[in-house]
């Protein structure tokens, strides 16, 4: 079991909170918890969160499945990195935004993330990735075979383009307040 490490002080947030003068934005595997630690990671440094599959699925007027279905994979990154510009546009630096698994791995939205955010990759091992996506049946890359060997698979094709993130966090079983106390600690190293 992880002990969860105590968050800092609140003077040392709002000194690391006045340093960010890009959007946060993580990155990583489906199931790392980006939705679940963004939130939290929000609510602590006092900034708007949003999450890009939900703005997509906004956007479109429809689920991220029925974009796969209907449109294909090609089709839903092409509005994924649109609707990832606009918020890191229109969002400025008082925001967290988490991506869908897919997004970081694509170069146009890699580049735009690099250039106006602060990518943070947030990473976990193959078991509790597996044990988390299982609770979704709605991952349209989940749908055909084995859940273990695709996201192994996908973990392992993906490596190469989530390392390009400037600040890698791991995201363990227990207490996601430890994962956000890692966030912290290395962004107030980076900015």
């Amino acid at each position: 079991m992880t002990i969860a490490a105590p968050l800092p002080d609140d003077a040392t947030i709002r000194a690391l909170r006045r340093r960010i003068t890009r959007p946060i934005v993580l990155v990583g595997m489906m199931g790392v918890g980006k939705s679940t630690v963004g939130r939290k990671l929000a609510s602590t440094l006092g900034m708007d969160f949003v999450d890009a599959d939900e703005e997509i699925a906004n956007a479109a007027n429809m689920t991220i499945p029925e974009i796969f279905d209907l449109f294909g994979e090609a089709y839903f990154r092409d509005g994924e990195c649109r609707v990832i510009a606009r918020l890191l546009e229109e969002k400025g630096s008082d925001c967290v935004i988490a991506t869908g698994g897919g997004a970081f791995v694509q170069h146009r939205t890699r580049e735009l993330i690099l250039d106006r955010g602060i990518a943070i990759w947030l990473d976990s091992d193959v078991e509790t990735l597996v044990e988390r996506v299982s609770r979704n049946d709605k991952r349209p890359l989940l749908r055909d075979g084995d859940t273990r060997q695709i996201v192994s698979r996908m973990k392992n094709d993906r490596a190469p383009a989530y390392s390009l993130a400037p600040i890698k966090v791991q995201s363990d079983t227990g207490p996601h307040s430890v994962a956000v106390a890692r966030i912290l600690e290395e962004l107030d190293a980076w900015v």
